[in-house]
């Protein structure tokens, strides 16, 4: 099999994946969940419960405010005990329902959906009321992607297995798992677009999922597998488009500007579950792992739980580096382990403590290391000079808002400097500033 890959950049940072081989196993539940309403990208949605209310697994508690948003579940059955403001990873202030577990489990697949003869539109409104986002981190809501402007009709569905981020290795286990269940989320998906082709891409160190998807989409012919080089960020929209395709999604453009849809194979086989069960998103897989982790693995957890919740758990050396929600590379150091799994959750990694980044970075030496790994093409030790003394303006003219934030170029930077921390400052003033500028005038 030929391998596909991007052209441009990209680095190979140590796999790590230990649990590749570790089969999904459910988490317990936890006594208390804490479930905020930002999940998504777009407007939080609105609580629709109060302290002392009873709920019940999978009942709608945060409803979708506006298209760009998502509605939210209860993820366990029990009481809710309070609706406070609290911090995320990524925001302040916001709104938490807090429920203390308690009541029944519910059974979602004990009855199959046959949508055969669902149409495009009622399909669309299914994952749009199981408030499905995307799930590989960047957390769209899903129903927004899958309505495409009509101007820009859709030809190809790619689906993402790449999962090149060190030591995450659950997308791998579903693959090997669930790969009907992922082929039927294709076919649910391929119905919505009306799409006559569908590319599956997945890295070439997982052979055996590889050839899982192989022997579930056979016989289809509209569903072509390809194995990629192993190199990340393989599993990024635009290195995946191109490597699979040849096409180039312009700078500052979409996936749609070239007639290509992706998604995660964690999203497609939620939105089986949506469809074929009528289950919301009320729990995802992630990998909790490190290289001193005795219980890491592979493992089903309800939306809301706390962190702190797995590592009781599953456990934690006394001595540790960085914890990180998500992948190494693009991921977010946590720091405080009551903030909560949330829909976006794809890995929980503990990174051993003499891998610390540095805690004081160093002058910039001009090697451009950072420029040759850029899979862009864009100068980061300019981007980050420009960033340094605000001037803003150059920098979005350079390519600062075209940064996917892949960390590959602080990743070999020989001093240390946090580059993606950097342009995730300036990308955030650049838009805050846009939105006030934006306000005054209007």
């Amino acid at each position: 099999m030929e391998l596909k890959y991007f052209k441009k950049g990209g680095i190979h940072p140590h796999d790590s994946k230990y649990t590749a081989d570790m089969p999904i196993t459910n988490a317990h539940l936890p006594k208390q969940i804490r479930i905020p309403m930002n999940m998504h990208i777009g407007a939080p949605a609105k609580v629709l419960v109060k302290a002392g209310d009873k709920v019940e697994e999978g009942q709608l508690i945060g409803e979708a405010v506006g298209f760009i948003s998502a509605n939210i579940h209860a993820s366990v059955s029990g009481t809710v005990i309070a609706v406070e403001k609290g911090d995320t990873l990524v925001a302040k202030g916001v709104d938490h329902v807090i429920i203390e577990t308690g009541g029944s489990i519910r059974n979602w697949y004990d009855k199959k959906f046959d949508y055969s003869k669902t149409s495009p539109e009622k399909l669309l409104e299914m994952i749009k009321a199981a408030g499905i986002v995307g799930m590989g981190g960047a957390t769209f809501p899903t129903h927004v992607k899958l309505s495409p402007p009509k101007e820009k009709p859709m030809d190809i569905f790619i689906v993402n297995g790449a999962e090149c981020e060190p030591y995450l290795t659950i997308d791998h286990r579903t693959m090997l798992e669930k790969p009907d269940a992922i082929i039927e989320g294709v076919n649910i998906i391929k119905k919505i677009l009306g799409v006559k082709r569908v590319m599956i891409g997945i890295e070439e160190n997982k052979p055996d999922a590889i050839e899982a998807l192989s022997k579930a989409s056979e016989g289809d012919s509209s569903i072509e597998i390809y194995a990629l080089r192993t190199r990340y960020p393989q599993g990024g929209e635009k290195q995946l488009i191109q490597a699979l395709t040849g096409r180039e999604v312009p700078s500052g453009g979409l996936p749609s500007d070239v007639g290509v849809l992706v998604q995660n194979v964690a999203t497609i086989f939620a939105i089986y579950e949506a469809v074929v069960f009528q289950k919301p998103l009320i729990e995802r897989g992630l990998t909790y792992t490190g290289e001193q982790i005795e219980k890491r693995g592979n493992y089903k957890v309800r939306i809301g739980s706390p962190v702190q919740a797995l590592i009781d758990e599953l456990g934690m050396p006394a001595e540790h580096g960085t914890v990180i929600a998500g992948g190494p590379m693009m991921g977010l150091e946590l720091t405080d382990m009551q903030f909560p799994v949330t829909k976006g959750t794809s890995g929980i990694v503990v990174l051993p403590k003499k891998r610390d980044y540095a805690v004081n970075d160093f002058p910039c030496i001009r090697c451009a290391r950072c420029q040759f790994v850029c899979p862009i093409g864009l100068e980061p030790w300019y981007l980050k000079t420009l960033v340094d003394k605000s001037l803003l303006e150059e920098a979005v003219e350079r390519g600062l808002l075209d940064c996917i934030e892949c960390g590959s170029c602080s990743f070999v930077c020989p001093s240390t400097i946090p580059l993606v921390a950097m342009f995730r400052f300036g990308k955030g003033f650049w838009r805050r500033k846009q939105a006030a500028a934006a306000k005054q005038a209007g």
